[in-house]
């Protein structure tokens, strides 16, 4: 088999990061700058301060995947970059390094779509993993539910119409006072608390019964915090935090294996930051075995945004001689 190294680069939000990965699956270096400590005193990501961190960074970081991997710009096949969907500015000073790489080595340059750099995750980490499988992407901009046909033909079942489920795990974290990132902090507090505490709704989106809608579960938890405080009643934030939780980790598993069996595929791999939770992987595994469905989910590393799984994207990309043209720009709206 012939050998194909990748240079990728990722800035499509608040990670810089730069891998080297070889045939879509051998990561050799895996670099990522996170600004979280940046934007955790803002209690959310601000566009303008990511922008600016990533034309800090990306030398280094690139710098620091090329040597990690034992290589040099001349030794890659090609360059990759996300090229959306995304913060403009952010994908932006990405996009504008590779291309700047690119052209200067006389390297191909792949400009790769967010969500296909998620499903691909799960090709590092289950090397036998082949289309056709369903794939469930949580993030906290995406929650998508996306049918791979084969390397790059996939089909969208379900998405969110509202807020994001990783989105709406920052909303209740910060109205809890938890601080930022929210998913991790719900689902370490989570594990003190009573997932059946609490009951809150799971709404369902009639005109497609595979979207995600979380604004409802969003605003009940709200509501039932002002209701707590008009009443001067105390909460147990852990059996808050557990239920809300469990509410969101039961949706996405039932639509996730929902449509696994009406599509009639018998594996499904989860991919994106809300995949690290371990409510939802504990849950959809549980769930999964009686249904005789395969769940997969990469290593954390591979959960929160970074460039081995674009790298893994272009990679198929590269097979199918899909090289992007010089004029490539960001599409912050990119759809799948």
């Amino acid at each position: 088999m012939q050998r194909i190294d990748i240079l990728a680069i990722e800035s499509s939000c608040d990670e810089t990061a730069a891998a080297v990965v070889r045939n879509g699956r051998e990561v050799l270096s895996n670099i990522i700058y996170s600004q979280i400590d940046l934007h955790s005193l803002y209690g959310g990501v601000v566009p303008e301060i990511a922008s600016r961190n990533h034309i800090q960074t990306i030398d280094r970081v690139v710098g620091a995947a090329l040597k990690e991997a034992k290589a040099s710009l001349s030794d890659m096949d090609g360059v990759a970059v996300t090229a959306g969907p995304g913060l403009v500015g952010a994908l932006l000073v990405g996009l504008s390094f590779a291309k700047g790489l690119a052209f200067a080595a006389g390297k191909p340059l792949y400009g790769i779509h967010h969500i296909k750099g998620h499903v691909a995750a799960n090709y590092i980490e289950h090397p036998d993993l082949k289309p056709p499988f369903l794939c469930l992407i949580v993030s906290g901009g995406h929650t998508n539910l996306v049918l791979a046909k084969d390397y790059m033909d996939f089909q969208i079942i379900g998405k969110t119409v509202d807020d994001a489920a990783g989105e709406a795990f920052d909303k209740v974290a910060r109205s809890m006072g938890l601080g930022y990132p929210g998913g991790p902090l719900i689902d370490k507090i989570s594990r003190e608390g009573n997932e059946r505490a609490i009951s809150f709704p799971k709404a369902k989106v009639h005109a497609n019964p595979y979207d995600f809608s979380f604004s409802g579960l969003k605003s009940a938890v709200l509501n039932y915090q002002n209701i707590a405080a008009m009443k001067k009643e105390a909460i147990f934030l852990p059996d808050l935090a557990a239920s809300f939780q469990r509410a969101v980790v039961e949706v996405l598993t039932e639509h996730a294996l929902k449509a696994a069996e009406e599509y009639a595929v018998d594996t499904v791999a989860l991919a994106g930051g809300v995949a690290a939770n371990s409510c939802l992987r504990r849950t959809l595994k549980e769930e999964g075995k009686k249904k005789g469905i395969r769940i997969l989910y990469p290593s954390l590393r591979y959960c929160t945004d970074n460039a081995a799984m674009i790298a893994s994207a272009a990679y198929f990309e590269c097979l199918a001689g899909n090289v992007s043209r010089p004029d490539l720009n960001a599409s912050p709206g990119w759809s799948l």
